[in-house]
């Protein structure tokens, strides 16, 4: 891991007109991000990952504020949560 990179674990809660559309996988093609999916529950109306991001800090904060602009809520999550 590179010094300007970072690891952040994030709870994303997908709107249900979002659910279908490949987000995770842009963060990784448009934003350079490593995407590691801890846990997840997708029904046809909602959606809910813990996911876990690599990569630099710019790239992290480009790729949070993208999710932010289509409506995904974004929280923080300890590290203790994802490991059991």
């Amino acid at each position: 891991m590179h010094h300007d990179e970072s690891i952040k674990r994030v709870h994303l809660t997908f709107p249900s007109d979002r659910i279908k559309e490949p987000i995770i996988y842009k963060l990784a093609t448009e934003f350079n991000l490593v995407t590691n999916i801890r846990r997840a529950e997708i029904a046809e109306d909602f959606g809910w990952v813990m996911l876990e991001l690599t990569g630099d800090h710019a790239d992290m904060d480009r790729g949070i504020a993208y999710l932010e602009d289509l409506g995904v809520e974004v929280d923080p999550i300890e590290q203790d949560v994802v490991e059991g």
